[in-house]
């Protein structure tokens, strides 16, 4: 009984695929572009403003 209880306590040890602290750097990396891809958009409104300045003319 005592082995049963021993071999079910063991734990299996499995490792991570890349050191802890990476994943980490990861979600920052990942942050940084996406934050850059959010601000390479700003401005976008004001580049078409002829189609908007007309726009309010009319209404």
């Amino acid at each position: 009984m005592r082995s049963i209880l021993t071999e079910a306590m063991a734990e299996v040890h499995v490792e991570l695929p890349m050191p802890a602290i990476l994943f980490g750097v990861a979600a920052i990396v990942a942050f940084i572009v996406l934050g850059f891809v959010t601000w390479s958009y700003r401005d976008v409104a004001n580049r078409h403003s002829h189609k908007t300045s007309s726009n309010k003319a009319h209404h």
